[in-house]
């Protein structure tokens, strides 16, 4: 992951950890036969959650590349290549 201070990275971890526990509820839920309205919208929560981790990482993946130019690092990610990984999420 590129370089992002320890305030980012604990909003993305725990961003993903919300949405790691409403997974478990989604799959107690499926598994005790839970209505499912409530599975689906707890499952479109869990997507989002992880979507939003994933265009966090991107973003800044893309701002650093911005701020640094071609003096990046050469193992740095191209912005083709964080585009194609943006598109990914949508």
């Amino acid at each position: 992951m590129t370089d992002v201070t320890a305030a980012e990275q604990r909003a993305i971890v725990n961003r993903l950890k919300r949405a790691q526990g409403q997974l478990a509820a989604v799959i107690t839920a499926i598994e005790a036969g839970g209505d499912c309205r409530a599975v689906v919208t707890q499952l479109s929560a869990v997507s989002g959650a992880i979507d939003k981790a994933g265009f966090a990482i991107i973003a800044k993946a893309m701002q650093d590349c911005i701020a640094n130019g071609d003096k990046s690092d050469k193992d740095a990610p191209t912005v083709a290549e964080l585009e194609k990984l943006f598109l990914s999420l949508s």
